[in-house]
């Protein structure tokens, strides 16, 4: 399945999307890859959101 393509407004469409491909990148998954899978994620985005921050200041 390839990444999905969000919409600028952002909508539930996108979510159920976004929901429908994490499922198939993790269904095969063991839970400790699944939970190293949401960290790294998560930790990326983190640091992208902090950078911005940092461009307006």
């Amino acid at each position: 399945m390839e990444k999905p393509v969000l919409s600028p407004d952002f909508t539930l469409e996108d979510i159920h999307k976004l929901r429908e491909y994490n499922y198939y990148v993790t269904k095969d998954m063991t839970p400790q890859e699944r939970m190293d899978y949401y960290n790294s994620r998560g930790r990326a985005f983190q640091q992208e959101i902090e950078a911005s921050k940092l461009q307006k200041i």
